[in-house]
């Protein structure tokens, strides 16, 4: 099995709340540092549009609850029917994982991929420890794949 080198995470409902209330998921700050640390390359793959997701990010950066690198990071462009990872530029698809809280965007062939989250919804929970959990999944699969 391949190391994945790329993530790509899921906007509304994984890392926030939704694209109007935008509520910052907790722990984002540190799982995206988390991802920065063991990923060569992260991107952002959202049904939300490229110019509504950069004003959302850069209010995220703002208010410090995520790095200042996130301003810069790259959306996949798709064409909002899967999430297909073969859309991620210069990367095979076994290189990537993905993270999102609607398995209908997850291509079948891909499922093996996906890190499954559950949805940030309300009344939106600062108890809420979703992202902590996936990144032990994370790692824990990150380190199994070395071994392998």
């Amino acid at each position: 099995m391949p190391h994945e080198t790329v993530i790509a995470l899921d906007l509304e409902g994984t890392l926030i709340s939704n694209a109007v209330s935008q509520f910052a998921r907790p722990g984002l700050f540190q799982f995206l540092e988390f991802c920065r640390l063991r990923f060569e390359h992260i991107y952002i793959y959202t049904a939300v549009s490229d110019a509504r997701c950069h004003a959302i990010i850069y209010n995220l950066v703002a208010r410090k609850l995520a790095p200042m690198w996130l301003s810069e990071i790259s959306f996949v462009d798709w064409d909002r029917e899967f999430k297909d990872l073969g859309n991620i530029p210069n990367v095979a698809a076994d290189r990537c994982l993905i993270v999102d809280d609607n398995r209908q965007y997850i291509k079948d062939d891909q499922v093996s991929q996906w890190i499954e989250i559950a949805k940030f919804e309300p009344p939106y929970p600062d108890t809420d420890r979703e992202l902590n959990r996936v990144q032990e999944l994370i790692d824990r699969r990150l380190a199994q794949n070395k071994t392998l």
